[in-house]
């Protein structure tokens, strides 16, 4: 766990440095990311489609898909090339 955290700390370092070095990069992938992310839930919105909505809204706010890729699908690549 503690090498984990570790290398975490040092992801995000390398992160902030990426983002320091290119702030207008930085930015227009924020702006790409809210604008996209917005559209579809005022879209789900409008459309009084509540499954859509919460879905969109949770994937994002709770990082499914990161948290799925993390522990199902890098484990499963990471086991084929074990054999």
């Amino acid at each position: 766990m503690q090498t984990f955290l570790t290398s975490m700390a040092a992801n995000m370092q390398d992160v902030n440095g990426w983002i320091s070095q290119h702030p207008f990069l930085g930015f227009a992938m924020l702006t790409w990311l809210f604008a996209w992310k917005g559209l579809a839930l005022w879209k789900a919105a409008r459309k009084n489609d509540l499954v859509w909505f919460i879905v969109l809204f949770l994937v994002n706010l709770l990082s499914v898909l990161e948290i799925l890729y993390y522990f199902v699908f890098s484990e499963r690549r990471h086991v084929r090339e074990k054999k």
